[in-house]
């Protein structure tokens, strides 16, 4: 699967492990910057894979920032993408297989380079199950999106 990857500054120390992972995991990488540790603005970058995923251009995305936090705030504005900040594999893939988690948050200043090429394997392993449970779950969330005001 194509999957875009986009960092901040506070982000970028970890991009290049995550687009390792993503290749050792068999999949393709769309790497959509920050291409240097230079300050820029995490919406600008976050918003940009959003975009992809929501354009159908990738099927899923992995944002960086220093936390995660500010990256998930920002893919989760964008309607049809569901972000998780995942510092634990069980979030990674739960997400996923519940919650159909589209874009991967991670925060480069908590988690290290060992984890985050799991969270990656454990966040691209996974599919959603589809069970009713989940389904009638997300129906809920697509209406709150559509609610928006």
């Amino acid at each position: 699967m194509k999957v875009a990857i986009a960092a901040d500054h506070g982000g970028w120390p970890l991009k290049s492990t995550v687009l390792a992972a993503v290749r050792a995991a068999g999949h393709e990488p769309i790497d959509l910057g920050t291409h240097s540790a230079d300050p820029v603005d995490y919406p600008d970058y976050a918003a940009a894979a959003a975009r992809a995923v929501q354009r159908g251009e990738v099927e899923r995305a992995i944002v960086l920032c220093g936390s995660g936090v500010g990256a998930a705030v920002v893919a989760n504005k964008v309607r049809g993408v569901r972000a998780g900040v995942c510092h634990d594999v069980y979030s990674a893939h739960q997400g996923v297989e519940h919650d159909d988690v589209n874009v991967l948050a991670l925060g480069a200043r908590v988690v290290g380079a060992s984890l985050a090429e799991e969270l990656v394997r454990a966040f691209l392993g996974a599919r959603f199950t589809g069970e009713e449970r989940h389904r009638r779950r997300l129906a809920k969330v697509q209406a709150l999106e559509e609610d928006r005001s």
